[in-house]
């Protein structure tokens, strides 16, 4: 008899983490290893949200909060989409959520039943895959590749739904890409949506504010689709607040209502220390974080210079995020002393073990061809992680 349900047997860990921890691993046995799978800014939390977090020990927020966030987190959120996103919402339409991975995970379980078609744009992140497997629904690809920069085209979109699609998923600025929408091509996507009513979308939008070409457009901008987006975000990334653990949802009073019921269930509201600390990152001029982002543009430079110049990778220049998502497969059946390189999992392992190198399948993202690098990493790691890379795969023949 099985100990474990069939439910968590049939969940994969996540190759993010799991690389993570096997780099972890080699550093413990004392090897220099260099750490790109992670998704996590280098840099620390702002001193005026710090101070925010503080201050509320200070005060005590240290009790239960509703479920679906303190008024005063859900007020500074609506200002927020109001200011940055020409968004319109009442705090009824917005729960706060453990990351905006609850946030997605919540959203999920009350949108999709067993059975039910959710399209999705390939690349994706790690986790939309286990998450609509765990809802039991049916989860259909729209794949974009380097050449036309991960994103689907409107044409690609109209050809994968129909009427029995109850929900789309993607991310722009995109893990792993890096690729993000520009307005118009938003535009584009949504007169698509217009003839599919039936037709429900998450839009994740955690890296909104890590930009370098173009500004952000949220589809819920669209009058027509209002109702029908889930906008999904968070303090983590743009505000480098990745312990603190806060995402939300914006959406349909219904949607949210759902999404509150189910979290009263699971783990209720989040700390009321973080939230505290959010409201200090809602009320923050987003142009206080250009450093952080001019920053993630040099070394996404430094990156595509170095990956362009190493035979067999095909690089993009993505507009968005602090990943690339180079093109690996020229490289498959190739090998080092006898070490064959079948896939993209091969190739991580080989420049793990060899160069001391982490990064990420594709394959963990719907895309066997590539790897996935993070550069939220200091220069001079990443120029040493570059060399490293360079000669392992010059090694290969």
């Amino acid at each position: 008899m099985n100990v474990l349900s069939d439910r968590i047997q049939r969940l994969a860990e996540s190759e993010t983490i799991a690389m993570s921890q096997k780099s972890r691993d080699l550093k413990a046995l004392g090897h220099d290893v260099i750490n790109l799978s992670l998704g996590e800014p280098d840099f620390n939390t702002p001193e005026i949200i710090k101070k925010a977090g503080i201050q509320a020990i200070k005060d005590n927020v240290s009790h239960y909060t509703p479920v679906p966030g303190l008024v005063e987190v859900r007020t500074s959120i609506c200002k927020k989409l109001k200011r940055d996103n020409a968004l319109d919402y009442s705090i009824d339409q917005i729960v706060v959520s453990t990351g905006a991975k609850q946030s997605l995970m919540n959203t999920v379980l009350c949108l999709v039943n067993p059975g039910d078609k959710v399209v999705v744009a390939t690349p994706y992140w790690v986790s939309y895959k286990e998450m609509i497997g765990f809802a039991q629904g049916e989860m259909i690809e729209v794949k974009a590749g380097v050449e036309q920069n991960f994103k689907i085209t409107p044409q690609q979109l109209d050809e994968h739904l129909d009427r029995d699609t109850k929900l789309f998923m993607f991310s722009s600025p995109s893990n792993p890409t890096g690729g993000a929408y520009s307005k118009d091509e938003m535009l584009a996507l949504g007169e698509v949506f217009k003839k599919y009513p039936n037709v429900f979308i998450i839009s994740d939008e955690i890296y909104e504010h890590i930009r370098f070409e173009g500004e952000h457009f949220s589809l819920a901008a669209i009058p027509e689709l209002y109702d029908r987006v889930i906008t999904v975000n968070g303090v983590s990334k743009s505000f480098a607040m990745t312990g603190w653990r806060i995402g939300y949802i914006a959406s349909s009073k219904e949607i949210a209502g759902a999404c509150n019921k189910m979290q009263g269930q699971f783990t209720s509201a989040p700390s009321g220390i973080s939230q505290m600390a959010t409201i200090a990152a809602m009320e923050m001029d987003p142009a206080e974080l250009r450093p952080m982002v001019n920053e993630f543009k040099k070394r996404r430079e430094l990156m595509i210079s170095g990956l362009s110049a190493i035979e067999g990778l095909v690089c993009n220049r993505p507009e968005g995020a602090f990943y690339l998502f180079p093109k690996v497969s020229s490289l498959f059946g190739k090998s080092h002393n006898g070490r064959q390189i079948n896939n993209a999992g091969d190739l991580c392992m080989y420049l793990l073990e060899m160069a001391h190198v982490a990064t990420v399948s594709g394959g963990a993202f719907g895309a066997d061809e590539y790897i996935r690098l993070s550069y939220a990493a200091s220069e001079e790691d990443l120029q040493k992680a570059l060399n490293r890379i360079k000669s392992a795969i010059e090694q290969l023949s």
